[in-house]
């Protein structure tokens, strides 16, 4: 994942995932990181994965709708058609987020509300049939 372009007075960056088709009711977030620093415009893959070494220590992942702070990978119930995955690179204007390791996703979506100076998005696919 690679990002540029985003505004001269970004302070930090915060990536995220959801589905919102997951048969929840209220969607699935899947990944949720905050606090990533100016000085970091891409993330290899694995970089979401339990106890990474690959994410800044500035960077915090928040407890997706698991209850685990990493990234859970798509996997649809069978049969239940297309899944959407967003994807969603924040550009913030502050640093550090004033919100607990511990907060979900929804936390976070709510801060950013007020602390977005740009966001781009992008959105995948995921289906299984057996």
């Amino acid at each position: 994942l690679t990002w540029s372009g985003f505004p001269k007075e970004t302070k930090s960056f915060a990536i995220t995932v959801y589905d919102p088709d997951a048969p929840t009711g209220s969607g699935f977030w899947h990944w949720a990181v905050k606090d990533i620093p100016t000085t970091i415009t891409n993330l290899p893959s694995g970089a979401g994965a339990l106890n990474s070494n690959v994410l800044p220590k500035e960077a915090v992942q928040l407890p997706n709708d698991a209850g685990l702070a990493q990234f859970l990978g798509a996997a649809p119930p069978i049969g239940h058609g297309k899944h959407h995955y967003f994807i969603t690179v924040y550009a913030v204007d502050v640093a550090t987020l004033d919100i607990p390791k511990t907060a979900t996703p929804a936390i976070l979506g709510f801060n950013l509300f007020t602390h977005t100076l740009a966001r781009a998005m992008i959105m995948g696919w995921a289906e299984r049939t057996k």
